[in-house]
């Protein structure tokens, strides 16, 4: 990673405000580390991708296992080849689809390992990553790869020793952890084109992926196989593979694009047509590059910690990965309904992690990527018109049906609220009432009970269910009440109020509840149980972000919810408590490894001790975080964790993700500027900022001193500055709370 050399220099001609001359010659790209999540729990990948682009085009170790989910593992040592398609920091083993791997006669060890695919040992030492680009030595061929990407094509280069048995493998029949083959096809059309689709099953039942393949150099001969056995030009089975021959020199490049496309063979061709029509490989590179380049110039940070500068961009480069195109460059694409649609005026987007992205993740696009966020609201309506529901964890035109709520809801309301345009407000307010009258996923037990209650049978996250839909009512009722829809606002309004039904006053907690209204009676806060969907009954506790006073209130007193807050920071788990695999990141039973414990840090903010939220958000930005493979605390899950990390190092955080509010944390920059889309600029300062002060004395917009603990989305859009004067010791004068969480939009 000797890339990061370069930083050093360049941070110090970095101003805010610069020219745009200026400010094209400074490489943000230069601080983005993108082997950060690749170790411990991050599961991301380092391969090459550009913004939300439809390929991910990545190093794949070829070993099954949590540890390899996102198909590569820091500490392994091997590499099986480069697939198209990945998932960034789900946890979920799928995709890695259309394998393609160089070799020659140096090496031909196979291991029951990756079964039996070809392998070569590779090192970090000859290894390297930036936005749009990866490359490897495959040492026991002694073949360099390198990566690029456009947004619907993968393009490789493979630099060739002198060898007259050299190859490029095509292996469709490949597959890894969830992941499966049920139908698959190669075509040689010549000897340098190759077309085919792969369709299979996994965490998402019916994906297709559509390729055509070009090679730079004409293939000597090749060997076709279907299921085991050499056919001649085309192949189809479950198990298909290609093997191109090539006599080569030393140091020959070839290189090898693939076009994909969700719909047909045509999308995958235009997709070469149009992004990839040659096969220079260092101009993809460097157009790659720039893509990064322009996407992280929209938010430009003033530091002198340049371990803090990488983090910050590595998690603006990471909050882009998701969600990805899904529609071609004709507009078709592959709908949730299985059949072949059309996207008429807009992109279609899929890879929608909306249990974990709704937080934070579509609240900062909202700011950074507004055009973008309408093609995103017409693709969760696309999936609406597709199926009849908004999708709930979607992916590659399928809905998984992962996780619980209807998050899609806030996600379009928060939009409707804060002016995205271009999207059918009518049909978006149907699809949101529609998501939340279905009977599936236990809705109908809630609209009938006021809750979920405990299902013994099966893990059912009950507590949770009954949670995180009665925040999605409120999205509803308040979409319902700005169009007028008096009935609906009432009825959504009460229903966003079931919290209160599993809230156990004797306890303090929220608590399961059996059909016949009573709680269970075995119950420890600290355990984690069926009950609760990935967490226990203190993460989950503070899930209520629509109404914070009502929780409060309900807790007793201001003093209380304080308290209840220092011993969720507070109480550790001992050494004999069993923590699941997704309690990562724990200060206390607080776990930041995981999406419920995310706006809880700012909930002082409600009880009028703001310096107790800027001291812990400080602790989690400081301690969760690292430049280093192992950086992530916990999966990265789309955007999410590092979506946490750039609005709170900004010094916010949206509480409530649809409110069009956000609660001022600890500011970790001495300046942040954000080049908005309307050409306006909000700039961020904090002055006096150093490791010791951490804590808030005043906070000034546009020269004005501002006797509150929040700033509004439309003060950001209107662009001006916003300044933090800090300090080391904690100013108690000031008893600033949030505007109550009922109230929306300024």
């Amino acid at each position: 990673m000797k890339k990061y050399g370069l930083a050093f220099i360049i941070v110090l001609s970095l101003t805010i405000g610069c020219s745009k001359q200026e400010r094209g010659s400074l490489k943000l790209t230069n601080y983005v580390n993108p082997f950060i999540g690749t170790d411990g729990p991050g599961n991301t990948y380092p391969g090459a991708t550009v913004p939300f682009g439809m390929v991910q085009l990545s190093p794949d170790i070829g070993i099954p296992g949590w540890d390899r989910i996102s198909g590569y593992f820091y500490k392994d040592s091997i590499i099986t080849g480069f697939s198209h398609l990945h998932l960034s920091g789900t946890g979920a083993g799928d995709l890695y689809d259309i394998l393609v791997m160089p070799t020659n006669s140096k090496f031909s060890k196979r291991i029951k390992e990756n079964n039996f695919k070809p392998f070569s040992s590779f090192s970090h030492e000859k290894e390297s990553a930036s936005p749009g680009y990866y490359s490897v030595d495959l040492l026991d061929y002694g073949i360099k790869a390198e990566l690029t990407a456009t947004a619907r094509t993968g393009i490789h280069q493979f630099t060739f020793p002198k060898d007259d048995k050299s190859q490029i493998h095509i292996d469709l029949g490949y597959a890894l952890n969830w992941d499966s083959p049920t139908e698959t096809y190669l075509k040689v059309v010549n000897k340098t084109t190759i077309e085919g689709y792969r369709k299979s099953t996994g965490w998402a039942k019916d994906q297709r992926v559509y390729f055509v393949v070009k090679v730079s150099k004409a293939f000597d001969s090749f060997q076709l196989f279907e299921n085991d056995s050499l056919v001649t030009s085309s192949a189809l089975g479950k198990n298909t593979k290609i093997i191109l021959n090539y006599n080569t020199s030393e140091n020959e490049q070839i290189v090898l694009k693939n076009g994909v496309s969700t719909a047909n063979i045509e999308g995958a061709y235009k997709s070469l047509e149009i992004e990839a029509p040659d096969f220079n490989f260092e101009n993809y590179k460097a157009k790659a590059s720039e893509d990064w380049e322009q996407e992280l110039h929209k938010i430009e940070i003033l530091t002198s910690d340049e371990t803090k500068k990488q983090l910050f961009y590595t998690m603006l480069y990471q909050s882009m990965l998701a969600p990805t195109l899904l529609s071609d460059l004709n507009g078709n694409y592959k709908g949730a309904n299985d059949t072949i649609v059309k996207a008429e005026g807009f992109n279609r987007y899929d890879t929608f992690s909306l249990w974990d992205t709704y937080r934070a993740a579509h609240p900062l696009y909202t700011i950074i990527h507004p055009k973008r966020v309408s093609d995103m609201v017409n693709s969760l309506l696309a999936h609406y018109k597709e199926t009849g529901l908004l999708p709930v964890w979607s992916m590659q035109g399928n809905e998984t049906n992962m996780m619980i709520g209807y998050h899609a809801v806030p996600v379009v309301v928060d939009a409707y609220f804060k002016g995205i345009e271009n999207f059918d407000i009518e049909l978006a307010y149907e699809a949101c009432k529609a998501s939340a009258m279905d009977n599936s996923r236990q809705i109908g037990e809630y609209k009938k009970l006021g809750y979920v209650p405990v299902d013994e049978y099966h893990e059912n996250w009950s507590v949770s269910k009954t949670l995180e839909y009665a925040y999605d009512d409120w999205c509803i009722a308040q979409f319902a009440k700005a169009l007028d829809k008096t009935t609906d606002f009432e009825y959504f309004f009460k229903r966003s109020e079931n919290w209160r039904n599993v809230y156990d006053s004797q306890s303090t907690f929220m608590r399961p509840k059996l059909k016949d209204g009573s709680f269970v009676t075995a119950f420890i806060p600290k355990e984690y149980t069926p009950y609760f969907c990935e967490s226990n009954a203190w993460q989950y506790f503070w899930s209520v972000p629509q109404n914070i006073e009502g929780l409060v209130k309900e807790v007793g007193k201001k003093e209380q919810f304080e308290m209840k807050l220092d011993t969720m920071f507070s109480l550790k788990p001992l050494p004999e408590d069993k923590l699941p695999i997704f309690s990562t990141g724990m200060i206390g039973q607080y776990a930041h490894g995981n999406e419920p414990s995310h706006h809880v840090a700012y909930l002082y903010n409600y009880v009028e001790k703001p310096w107790k939220t800027q001291k812990i958000v400080r602790e989690i930005l400081e301690t969760q975080y690292k430049n280093a493979p192992d950086g992530h605390c916990g999966n990265e899950d789309c955007g999410q964790m590092s979506s946490w990390y750039i609005f709170s190092s900004l010094g916010f955080y949206p509480v409530n993700p649809a409110q069009g509010i956000y609660s001022f944390g600890s500011p970790l920059f001495d300046s942040a500027t954000i080049n908005l889309e309307n050409g306006k600029k909000f700039i961020v300062e904090a002055l006096n900022n150093n490791a010791k002060n951490i804590y808030i004395q005043n906070i000034e917009l546009n020269g004005k001193l501002i006797n509150r603990n929040y700033i509004t989305h439309n003060e950001i859009l209107e662009g001006g500055k916003l300044i933090f004067t800090m300090g080391e010791l904690p100013n108690k004068m000031s008893t600033n709370t949030m505007a109550l969480s009922s109230k929306i939009y300024n």
